[in-house]
């Protein structure tokens, strides 16, 4: 402290004296000032603080279906408030709530300066104007005198009122009217209800650890609730009050640690005449943030919400259901479903568990807005991608077992890390596939070439133009992202899908109709903010595809429960490793409705079937589309460019049977397809990966010169696959070199010379090897394989730039 002093003299000293004398004098100013303020609130009569509580104004606020008549969640009903004396409240209470809310309370005189003064500086300096700065006593001025409008003027009257409160009154007095009139969620007010109402006991029973999870509530009572979808946020903020005590020296470090330690167990929440409880806490939770807890709490909003309650009672009772049936089939014990208007993005039917009081599935958790995996039900993002990019529903990939890490030899096909080969959903392979049969089927080798093809990061950024909001940077993906590595919540998929319905544009999913406040002045009413995020002609093509029932027949069958006969409705189905979600998307132009099955904690399903969630989707669909009925979807427009694409682009993979078949890296620029032909396809460094296992399956298919039995290019099978004849490859900079042989057992070895000049030996297929030219022009490169019956040997000419 005297360090402090002496600095603090020395730079006042070095001060003028005209800034000396003006800080003087602001300083003397606001002291009187103060004084002034101080003396006026203590001389002026105030009200009784007994007529605080009848004073205070509590209107209910209501929550509305969409047609207004309908109150799903009323959230004062009737107040359950229990006043009792200070006496009668645990210690830990008392200590608790000061400690969070205003640790100087016995200290002060209803006001503090100084934190008032931090919190105006920081609602300056960062523009939100959300700072507290309040005082337990200022708090209940607020409450009980004030109105809820965040005001110069009420400002300055709160502060008054709390001095003037705090000279009149004992400071136990303030506390207790505190405690007994707060709000802690919902209906309940004071802590003596609080306590019973979440744990069962009287408030003079509250453990420390019960203590600090009241303390906790009033910040945001709904976001915190011990019932909603934020536990983890309450665990923080508990967390922080008893580390708050034990700075205070409320509580010792062996009660902090006990306490810390302690699993509080909540009452069950069940309350009588609450309808569609997740989604009306998503409506309150949004009404808390916008307009604050307390204007919620005594406001008397009326809210009409975009919820169509007739829709939603026969999807709760479907999900119900289907999830206690599929709990006993497939170790599925919990589901959710969304259903969205994708013309205006208002908010149909959201169903976030099974039941939202079955505590023995976690069923408060809301999980359309939880983050989950969303497996092959992401494949539309970056099919949408790559025909933006110019390829077709008609572009031709290799369904072939496929090696994709640069880490591992071609002919390498683990998947363990830092391999990555992976299955289709049947382990089988199929060969050439047309990019229609590919999503529709959900073939996985062709999507993931496809990511490749389209770009990570480009596919990233097309879901969340769609309106993704949880993946985050593409370096933590790679080409995993397709097969639905990153997590995503059900309700931004269900609004994605959307904007394929209503031809590429976006209406944000939203809840609301319209707020009014207690006079009947309408403070928010829905607009439409739609927004072109893809062009029509993408869309349309993403929805022909998911729609057609012959491309997906071999898949599903003929008559899956996705197929609704005359009616258009496209779909997607997802499924996760290890079993742990199973989805399915799906829309018509006028609705688009998600659902998802799976367990809370992660917890593996005993297999994964299309009977899991597509029956519930399907029961609910039939019952939606009767509702709202759609139009059939628009077609995709004829490409003007068609007939002069690159043949792959347009279904044709093998034209030139003497040059043998290719993969599309040999055929297509990938970010550019419609440019032609790539100046040196293996400069790609998936080229030679791709094309490893086209020779191979050219090989046993026996596919090129008629007649010839194993021949790729028509010779005798063993040739030089990296770099091309004819190719440029830069000076300077590494090139793969790699070679087919047909019968790779025959192979000891495979080496290559540049002008004669050794450059390396490979002993694996595709022998490849990794060489920087240091000559310039045309070079003539060699490759020696030493085989039982003697020497082969195959050589190209191409050029060093």
């Amino acid at each position: 402290m005297k360090t402090f002093k002496k600095m603090w003299r020395k730079s006042v000293g070095r001060l003028p004296e005209w800034l000396k004398l003006s800080a003087m004098g602001v300083i003397a100013l606001g002291l009187f000032g103060l004084g002034a303020v101080v003396a006026w609130a203590t001389f002026m009569p105030i009200p009784s603080i007994d007529n605080f509580q009848s004073r205070q104004v509590a209107e209910s606020t209501k929550i509305y279906d969409r047609t207004g008549n309908i109150v799903l969640y009323d959230v004062h009903g009737s107040v359950r408030r229990t006043s009792v004396p200070l006496e009668e409240m645990s210690p830990f209470i008392q200590k608790a709530t000061i400690a969070i809310e205003d640790d100087t309370f016995y200290e002060h005189f209803g006001f503090r300066p100084l934190s008032f003064a931090r919190a105006v500086w920081a609602d300056i300096t960062t523009g939100s104007f959300e700072q507290g700065g309040s005082t337990i006593t200022q708090q209940v001025v607020k409450n009980a005198l004030l109105t809820q409008n965040k005001t110069i003027t009420r400002k300055i009257q709160e502060i008054i009122l709390a001095i003037r409160l705090d000279h009149a009154y004992p400071k136990d007095k303030i506390l207790e009217t505190y405690l007994n009139e707060n709000p802690y969620g919902g209906t309940i007010y004071g802590v003596q209800e609080a306590s019973q109402y979440f744990f069962g006991i009287d408030a003079k029973d509250v453990t420390i650890a019960q203590a600090a999870y009241l303390a906790s509530l009033p910040q945001a009572p709904t976001r915190l609730s011990p019932h909603g979808s934020h536990r983890d946020q309450l665990e923080g903020r508990k967390n922080l009050v008893l580390a708050k005590m034990l700075e205070h020296g409320f509580i010792t470090e062996d009660q902090h640690s006990e306490a810390a330690a302690e699993v509080v167990q909540f009452k069950d929440a069940a309350e009588a005449g609450i309808k569609a409880p997740h989604f009306v806490f998503y409506v309150r939770e949004y009404l808390e943030e916008k307009y604050s807890p307390e204007v919620v709490q005594v406001g008397g909003l009326k809210v009409i919400t975009t919820l169509d309650y007739e829709l939603q009672e026969k999807a709760q009772e479907i999900v119900t259901r289907r999830a206690l049936s599929n709990e006993k089939q497939f170790n599925a014990e919990n589901a959710g479903l969304v259903a969205i208007d994708p013309t205006s993005g208002q908010i149909l039917t959201m169903v976030g568990s099974r039941g939202y009081f079955d505590d023995q599935i976690e069923g408060k958790v809301n999980v359309t807005i939880a983050s989950r995996q969303p497996g092959s039900s992401f494949k539309p993002f970056v099919y949408a991608t790559a025909f933006e990019k110019g390829y077709t529903p008609e572009t031709v990939l290799f369904d072939l077992k496929t090696q994709f890490s640069n880490a591992c030899a071609p002919s390498d096909f683990r998947s363990e890390y830092p391999c990555y080969s992976p299955e289709n959903y049947d382990h089988k392979f199929r060969g050439p596939i047309d990019l229609r049969s590919a999503l529709a089927q959900s073939v996985n080798i062709p999507a993931v070439k496809l990511v490749w093809l389209a770009g990570v990061e480009d596919s990233i950024g097309t879901a969340e133009r769609l309106g993704l909001t949880t993946l985050g940077d593409a370096a933590r993906y790679g080409l995993t992202l397709v097969l639905g590595g990153g997590e995503v919540k059900l309700i931004e998929m269900v609004s994605a899908y959307g904007v394929f319905a209503n031809d590429g544009l976006r209406n944000p999913p939203t809840a609301i109709l319209r707020v009014e406040d207690s006079n009947g002045k309408v403070l928010e009413e829905y607009t439409k903010k739609e927004t072109r995020v893809m062009e029509a002609q993408v869309t349309r093509q993403i929805s022909d595809i998911l729609s057609d029932n012959v491309a997906r027949t071999p898949l599903y069958g003929a008559s899956s429960p996705l197929y609704f006969g005359e009616t258009d409705v496209a779909a997607k189905t997802g499924t996760t490793n290890e079993n742990r979600d199973a989805w399915i998307l799906g829309y018509t132009p006028a609705l688009a409705a998600g659902a998802w099955a799976g367990n809370n904690r992660q917890a593996a399903m005993n297999q994964i079937s299309g009977l899991i969630v597509t029956p519930m989707w399907r029961e609910f669909m039939d019952i939606a589309i009767a509702k709202f009925p759609g139009s059939s979807f628009m077609p995709p427009a004829p490409d003007p460019e068609y007939d002069q694409l690159p043949p792959v682009l347009r279904g044709e993979w093998n034209t030139n049977p003497a040059q043998g078949p290719h993969e599309i890296l040999h055929w297509v620029n990938r970010t550019n397809p419609r440019s032609g032909p790539p100046a040196n396809p293996a400069g790609d460094p998936q080229y030679a990966y791709w094309e490893y296992s086209v020779g191979l399956w050219a090989t046993g298919q026996s596919i090129g010169v008629p007649g010839v039995p194993s021949p790729i290019d028509g010779q005798s099978g063993f040739r030089i696959l990296t770099p091309q004849a004819g190719a440029a490859m830069p000076f300077g900079s590494s090139i793969t070199v790699s070679a087919y042989y047909p019968l790779p057992q025959n192979v000891q070895s495979i080496s290559y010379f540049l002008n004669e000049q050794p450059i390396g030996t490979a002993n694996q297929p595709p022998y490849a090897i990794t060489y920087v030219p240091s000559v310039r022009g045309p070079v003539v490169l060699k490759a020696l394989a030493q085989t039982p019956q003697g020497l082969e040997t195959n050589a190209i000419t191409f050029t060093v730039q």
